[in-house]
C-alpha cells in the first residue's frame, strides 16, 4: 500500500513538472502571436497595392514577359512551395499543409502533371524524407520568424525555375501551399498559385475605382522585370508571415490543451492518492486494534 501511494505521488510532481512547461510555452506563444499579427497587419497594405500594381502593368501588357506572367499555358510541370514549422508541439498544423499539398500532388500525378517540391520547415523536410519524396530545395531555420531575405532567397530559386524551358528543368507554374491566419481559434490550409498571375477581369465599376493608367520608360518589361522580384518575395513573405501566426496560434492553442489535461489528470491522480492514503491509514489502525486483541487475550490466558 505505501508503495502504491508513492507511485502515484512521483507521477503527480512528474505531471506537474510537465504543467509547469506547457504553460510557460503557451504564455509564450501567446506573446509572439501578438507580435506576428503586428507584422501581417504591417505587411498587408503593401503586398495587397504590390499585387494590384503588377495586375494592372500585366493586364496592359503586350510584351514577351507580360505574355508569360499572364497567359496561361499547358502545364506539365508544376513547382509546390511548402511552408511547414521548424518545431513541433503545434497539434495538427503542420499534418494540415502536408496533407493538402499530398493531395494536389495526388490530383497532378493523375494528371500526368510532374510535381516539383521546394520545402521550408523541418517538420516538412522530415516528412517528405521518410516517405522518400523528391525535395529540389529545402529551407529551416526561420518558421517562426521569417525575414525579408529569407522570403528572398526562396523568391530568387522560384523565380529561376520558372523562367526556364520545362525541358532544362523549369517550370510551368509555381503554387504556394502554406496556412491562411483567419484568427486565434481558426487557421487553414490555402493553396494560392503565384505564377502565371490570376488576373481577375471585372464587369461594371471597380470597388475602389479605375485602375490609374501607367506610362513607362524605357519599357513595360523593363519595370515588369524589375518588379516581378520584389512581388514574389512579398507574397511569400506575406504568407510565411501567416504560417507563422498560425504555427503560433496552434502551438497555443495545444499547449492550453495540455495544460487543461494535466490539470485533470493530477486532480485524478490526487483522488488516488487519498484513497490509497486512506486505506493505509485504515489497515495501520486494524493492524494496531488486532496487536491491541491479541495482546489482551495472552494476558488473559496467563492468567
Amino acid at each position: 500500500m505505501a508503495g502504491q501511494l508513492k507511485e502515484v505521488r512521483n507521477r503527480i510532481r512528474s505531471i506537474q513538472n510537465t504543467q509547469q512547461i506547457t504553460k510557460a510555452m503557451k504564455m509564450v506563444s501567446a506573446a509572439k502571436l501578438r507580435r506576428a499579427q503586428d507584422h501581417i497587419i504591417q505587411m498587408r497594405p503593401y503586398a495587397q497595392k504590390l499585387q494590384e500594381l503588377l495586375s494592372n502593368i500585366v493586364s496592359n501588357s503586350e510584351g514577351e514577359l507580360g505574355m508569360a506572367l499572364a497567359v496561361e499555358r499547358p502545364a506539365e510541370k508544376v513547382l509546390f512551395i511548402v511552408i511547414t514549422s521548424d518545431r513541433g508541439l503545434a497539434g495538427a498544423y503542420n499534418a494540415n499543409v502536408l496533407r493538402e499539398a499530398s493531395r494536389l500532388r495526388q490530383r497532378n500525378t493523375d494528371d500526368g502533371v510532374k510535381t516539383l517540391n521546394y520545402v521550408a520547415g523541418r517538420k516538412g523536410i522530415g516528412w517528405h524524407r521518410f516517405r522518400d519524396l523528391e525535395m529540389v530545395e529545402q529551407w529551416f531555420g526561420f518558421s517562426a520568424q521569417p525575414t525579408y531575405a529569407d522570403a528572398e532567397r526562396l523568391a530568387t530559386a522560384v523565380l529561376d525555375a520558372f523562367e526556364q524551358d520545362t525541358k532544362d528543368g523549369g517550370v510551368d507554374e509555381i503554387y504556394l501551399v502554406s496556412t491562411e491566419f483567419i484568427s486565434m481559434l481558426t487557421q487553414r490550409p490555402v493553396v494560392r498559385r503565384l505564377l502565371p498571375m490570376e488576373i481577375e477581369e471585372r464587369e461594371g465599376e471597380r470597388p475602389g475605382g479605375p485602375l490609374p493608367s501607367y506610362e513607362f520608360e524605357p519599357s513595360t518589361d523593363v519595370v515588369l522585370d524589375a518588379l516581378l522580384p520584389q512581388y514574389v518575395a512579398s507574397r511569400i513573405y506575406y504568407a510565411m508571415l501567416e504560417a507563422a501566426a498560425s504555427e503560433l496560434a496552434a502551438r497555443r492553442r495545444a499547449m492550453k490543451a495540455a495544460t487543461d489535461n494535466a490539470n485533470d489528470l493530477i486532480e485524478r491522480l490526487t483522488r488516488e492518492a487519498n484513497n490509497a492514503r486512506q486505506a493505509e491509514i485504515t489497515q495501520e489502525i486494524s493492524e494496531i486494534v488486532g496487536g491491541s486483541n491479541a495482546l489482551a487475550e495472552a494476558n488473559a490466558g496467563s492468567e
